[in-house]
């Protein structure tokens, strides 16, 4: 398989998005500048929000006039964000990024609602996905059966996905992206949930469907941060049939010897920040360099990078050989500073995908750029640019 012909995409969660008209507005300011400063063809992976795609359907030609939109800015679009439900911009969004959940009757009418307005904006001949939570976040209190509520409200999902396929000839499949302290985030959980999944599917038809339009996206720097064999782990997803659909390519921070390295860790609390959540691995001692398909017991955890951690952590923390934070960092970086970040584990991706016998569609998701120490809104265009520029590199050299 040769990597996907497609247009690089980026996402456009890294723009506020409340309105339609703030969508489009994002596409001028950012969007264009930066397809310009790029020099080639540039996808965007469009956010749009539940009252965004509410505005889109309440008149008769709204999303055609959208789809009109793109098309006049010289833009395509095969893939959408699904994952931030609302204002992925509010001054605090941390774990509300994870309502609703895959219970939740709104999460399933939304997704389905996305596919509706993606089949629409879908280029002749290309097919389309839309990446969604795993499932729900851990520290929230669940019922005893929410994997399996999931599970089910997954598979009318994919029933939904057929039928708009049947209707429209558009394919479009869901890409569930486990992420740290999510209820799907090691690869191993991922293994666990799809094999439920399927064993939940009532008929063969049922089976089919969820084989057809159900996988996973697979955001790098998530299983770095897990601290997971990368390449062992994609290969894992696809010697059980579970199909890659989208991949996020992210870097996370990385920080070595992190008890030893004061000016690590001064630097490290500039990235502390009240919107995003940002989960923080720590390896220890005995643990290996990487598991294939989860951290296993040899990590200490904390939910959120904050100022205690960084200025005074505890003893785990303080011995632990090696810290990753799940904060999204622009994927050119090896350094920021005294920091390091996962692109190694980006670059083994990226050379794992080849592998595969289909091409998943390819996504730079940076969102951070407002919340960066020394980023902000001026950065984003240039910024965003020459993650694009060094992602084609390592994709087509």
């Amino acid at each position: 398989m040769t990597i996907s012909s497609l247009p690089l995409s980026y996402c456009t969660n890294v723009h506020p998005g409340r309105t339609v008209a703030e969508v489009e507005d994002g596409l001028d300011r950012f969007t264009l500048p930066i397809k310009t400063n790029y020099g080639g063809e540039l996808a965007a992976g469009l956010w749009l929000a539940a009252p965004v795609v509410r505005e889109l359907e309440q008149s008769s030609d709204g999303v055609q006039r959208f789809a009109d939109g793109l098309r006049s800015r010289g833009l395509s679009c095969y893939t959408l964000n699904a994952f931030p439900y609302g204002d992925f911009h509010s001054a605090r969004v941390k774990e509300n990024v994870y309502l609703p959940d895959w219970t939740q009757p709104s999460r399933l009418d939304y997704t389905l609602a996305c596919a509706r307005v993606l089949a629409a904006l879908l280029p002749e001949g290309v097919e389309g996905s839309i990446s969604t939570v795993p499932l729900g976040f851990k520290p929230f209190e669940h019922p005893v059966d929410f994997a399996d509520r999931c599970a089910d409200q997954l598979i009318e999902l994919a029933r939904g996905l057929s039928r708009l396929h049947h209707e429209t000839g558009r394919l479009i499949r869901l890409a569930i992206e486990p992420e740290p302290f999510c209820v799907i985030e090691t690869t191993a959980e991922t293994l666990s949930f799809f094999a439920r999944l399927r064993s939940r599917a009532a008929d063969v038809r049922a089976l089919e469907v969820v084989r057809e339009h159900l996988g996973v996206c697979y955001d790098v720097c998530h299983q770095a941060v897990e601290f997971e064999d990368v390449p062992a782990s994609i290969r894992s997803l696809v010697a059980a049939d579970i199909r890659i659909n989208k991949v996020h390519i992210t870097c996370a921070i990385e920080v070595a010897e992190p008890g030893r390295n004061e000016e690590a860790r001064r630097i490290l609390a500039r990235y502390v920040e009240p919107r995003y959540l940002h989960q923080t691995f720590a390896r220890l001692n005995d643990a290996g360099r990487s598991k294939p398909t989860g951290n296993a017991s040899r990590t200490v955890t904390q939910v959120d990078l904050d100022e205690q951690l960084a200025a005074s952590p505890s003893a785990e923390f303080r011995d632990a050989p090696l810290w990753r934070v799940h904060f999204h960092v622009p994927v050119d970086a090896e350094h920021l500073g005294p920091l390091g970040t996962t692109r190694g584990e980006l670059k083994q991706a990226l050379a794992t995908l080849p592998e595969l016998h289909y091409a998943p569609h390819l996504e730079v998701e940076t969102y951070t750029w407002e919340v960066l120490p020394g980023g902000g809104t001026p950065n984003i265009v240039e910024g965003f640019t020459r993650e694009l520029l060094a992602t084609k590199k390592l994709l087509w050299g």
